[in-house]
């Protein structure tokens, strides 16, 4: 057995064992390392970013046989007025039927659709200098199962979805165009809460996942790309702006790469990329130009989180560019089922056309979530204006909607930070922790945060919280 195999078995045997998650920072200590001889694992390595390489190495982007598919053999026109909804259906279809190839999106047209769905083994190819535009009628996105806002339902389908296939990728130079300021989406944003109360009442009575219906007459907008269950997922090169809801939303997926992407949004509830309880994720090189969130890891929210139960997990994120809002490195809120082992490192954040990011490191969580986030580890992030806090752990998130009596505390541990040069935000650390259930173990080391308003960091309900060699406008903390 090879060492990496050795730890990633010791990670499976400490995950379950007993209930004790022994994961992350841990690793690096005595005490874990007499937990992982005490299951039976070897002993952990000295140093937790030994993992990268390890998890990088199981991470292989999908290929495809050599066989194209163009759309225009299908009936498309890229006029930008032709419907292309069955072009693209039929070219998938072929191409799944002959085993697999690339779905080509030829140069220099617009091609509009309704919604897309992937089927096994199919490479969608859009082509620099081809623009995929989609419908602005919700009746072009039927009823799928999807996750909203990490409860599992029947809804309108993402304007990009797979479910259950494998082999799936998004490729070249061009854009997919979610044409959202054209669409109803936005206005569905003052109307959702009679829907969206209702979903998370759902969710708190147990009620099937296929009675969850939404969807056209309904006001839960759509993700603008979902794989859902799907393995070996490759989006690589494409621009794509203008989505409805989050932009990039892997579900319950395994073996993801997410490169070379850049994302463009605006609205409510934009995010760039959400990894929602996958494994073994990669997300470099990317430009996230976000209205929300930029890389936030989800793994669904409370009662239904739990219910589902998969946690999201060995998650690198690196040499990306964040231009706002909100968290650039973000995890939760919709974290219930888990989140453990995610390393960021080489990040960096800019000045946005329209926006600052409000923060660098941004977690959270609250009293219904349950759920452990344990083992976050960041180095190697720069820039800034951060406009609201440099970095934040917030056990005290938003507490609103149906079933707020159901109290589970979530678990927060083993955050450690690294080479942090943030400039020009009102605090550099803040951690408001939870008086039930404290955060727990929190270092900083080698940091250095410029132009901070209030020095001195802000700290509530925590233990072992550390600053090495952490630097405050100059001074060490």
């Amino acid at each position: 057995m090879t060492s990496g195999s050795s730890r990633r078995d010791f990670l499976k045997t400490a995950g379950v064992a007993g209930g004790l998650l022994v994961t992350g920072a841990l690793f690096g200590t005595p005490g874990a390392q007499a937990a992982g001889r005490a299951l039976g694992g070897p002993a952990a390595p000295a140093d937790p970013w030994d993992q990268v390489p390890v998890i990088l190495a199981r991470i292989v982007p999908p290929t495809f046989p050599n066989k194209t598919f163009n759309i225009l053999d299908y009936g498309a026109k890229g006029d930008g007025k032709a419907d292309c909804t069955k072009a693209f259906k039929d070219a998938i279809a072929a191409c799944n039927a002959a085993g697999g190839g690339r779905v080509l999106v030829p140069a220099s047209g617009t091609y509009k659709t309704g919604a897309i769905h992937f089927l096994s083994n199919v490479e969608l190819n859009v082509a620099a200098g081809a623009t995929v535009k989609f419908k602005t009628d919700a009746a072009s996105y039927p009823l799928v199962s999807t996750r909203w806002q990490g409860i599992e339902c029947m809804n309108f389908s993402p304007f990009i979805y797979a479910y259950g296939q494998t082999n799936v990728a998004i490729t070249g130079g061009g854009t997919l165009d979610g044409d959202a300021k054209n669409g109803p989406w936005f206005g569905y944003d003052d109307k959702r809460g009679p829907d969206w109360d209702k979903l998370q009442q759902q969710a708190v009575d147990g009620v099937p996942v296929a009675e969850r219906k939404y969807g056209n007459g309904h006001y839960l907008k759509p993700n603008m790309i979902q794989f859902y269950k799907c393995k070996n997922i490759l989006i690589s090169d494409v621009s794509i702006k203008n989505p409805a809801m989050w932009t990039i939303h892997p579900v319950l997926s395994q073996n993801v790469t997410v490169k070379n992407v850049k994302v463009y949004s605006r609205g409510a509830m934009v995010d760039g990329c959400d990894p929602e309880s996958c494994s073994d994720v990669h997300i470099t090189g990317c430009d996230f130009d976000t209205g929300d969130d930029g890389t936030v890891i989800k793994s669904g929210r409370d009662t239904d989180g739990r219910r589902v139960g998969v946690p999201s997990e060995n998650i690198v994120i690196e040499n990306n560019d964040y231009y706002g809002r909100w968290g650039a490195i973000t995890i939760g809120s919709e974290m219930s089922g888990g989140v453990r082992n995610v390393f960021a490192q080489d990040n960096r954040i800019h000045i946005g056309s329209s926006y600052k990011s409000f923060y660098g490191v941004y977690i959270k969580t609250n009293k219904r979530r349950g759920g452990i986030i344990d083992g976050i580890y960041v180095r190697r992030l720069s820039g800034g204006p951060c406009d609201r806090g440099g970095v934040y752990v917030d056990m005290n998130y938003s507490l609103t909607g149906p079933g707020f009596g159901a109290i589970v505390h979530p678990k927060v541990r083993n955050i450690f930070l690294s080479d942090i040069k943030l400039d020009d935000s009102p605090f550099a650390v803040k951690i408001n922790g939870s008086a039930d259930s404290p955060l727990e173990t929190f270092h900083a080391t080698d940091c250095v945060f410029t132009k901070i308003d209030t020095a001195k960091p802000s700290i509530s309900n925590a233990k072992d919280v550390v600053f090495t060699n952490v630097k405050v406008n100059g001074k060490p903390v």
